[in-house]
């Protein structure tokens, strides 16, 4: 049995949850509201402020589901009533990120300006205080959309491993590697 999916989700206060009969989830908080097509052989049930999500077989289909299914659906709860929030920075001589609304201006040493626009889900902001690196902070409700726009954002120029320039995640371990001077001694 999946551990991931048998677990129950507890609906927190303020938190209103709707199944239809086509197996679409829709999930209502105070910070917005979220909406999920679910496999057709997946049920989800709700009673006594949990929901639950069961399988009907043993199948390697329908176990990889169940799991799947009953994490999109707690990420949904979460997103309405908390949101998420990523941090990403900029480390490298003049790299700057400035932005207008959801309209993101990147200089990352190129020859040219990166304008990068968001989605209207997606609540930008960014920081540079003096001293410090440059910084994007991202807010959603949606973790999948969030996840991906980082992601872009991040490969328009991804750490590299000898000096650590580029745009990294606050928090990320970068593995570095030592350079040509260092096998000389």
């Amino acid at each position: 049995m999946s551990r991931i999916g048998k677990a129950p989700i507890t609906i927190p206060s303020g938190v209103t949850i709707t199944v239809s009969n086509d197996n679409v989830v829709t999930v209502k908080g105070p910070k917005g509201e979220l909406t999920q097509t679910v496999d057709k052989d997946i049920t989800v049930s709700q009673e006594d402020g949990t929901l639950t999500v069961q399988r009907p077989s043993e199948q390697k289909k329908h176990k990889a589901l169940h799991g799947l299914y009953r994490s999109l659906l707690n990420n949904m709860v979460i997103g309405v009533t908390e949101g998420y929030k990523l941090t990403q920075e900029l480390v490298g001589v003049g790299y700057r990120a400035t932005n207008q609304g959801n309209t993101l201006d990147l200089v990352l040493g190129y020859s040219h300006h990166y304008v990068f626009q968001l989605p209207a889900e997606i609540k930008v902001t960014t920081s540079s205080e003096k001293g410090q690196t440059p910084k994007i902070i991202l807010e959603s409700i949606d973790k999948q959309l969030i996840g991906q726009v980082a992601a872009k954002i991040r490969s328009l120029r991804a750490p590299e491993p000898y000096k650590g320039k580029g745009i990294k995640f606050v928090g990320e371990v970068l593995r570095r590697k030592a350079g040509k001077s260092a096998s000389k001694k």
